[in-house]
């Protein structure tokens, strides 16, 4: 997905990589302080969400990481599933 698409695509369709960028985008605008208010508000708006859903997919990853089931030498011995898997 290109920066353009990131910007105006519904945040749940986004990866984790394009909602990031997407995020740096609307901080780097709304820290050049060219924007007009009402724009500044709708960008902080999308910032929230994109944040939220960065942070979304962080803890489903380390939730993932997490349940990776240690074998009696305490190597990894194989993966429990994930919840809603």
């Amino acid at each position: 997905m290109d920066a353009t698409e990131a910007k105006t695509a519904p945040i749940a369709e986004l990866s984790f990589e394009d909602a990031l960028r997407a995020l740096e985008d609307v901080v780097r605008r709304l820290e050049g302080g060219d924007v007009p208010l009402e724009e500044s508000i709708s960008l902080y708006e999308r910032g929230e969400e994109l944040r939220r859903h960065c942070q979304a997919r962080l803890d489903q990853a380390q939730a993932r990481i997490e349940s990776i089931v240690a074998g009696p030498d305490g190597r990894a011995a194989g993966t429990a599933p994930f919840p809603g898997e």
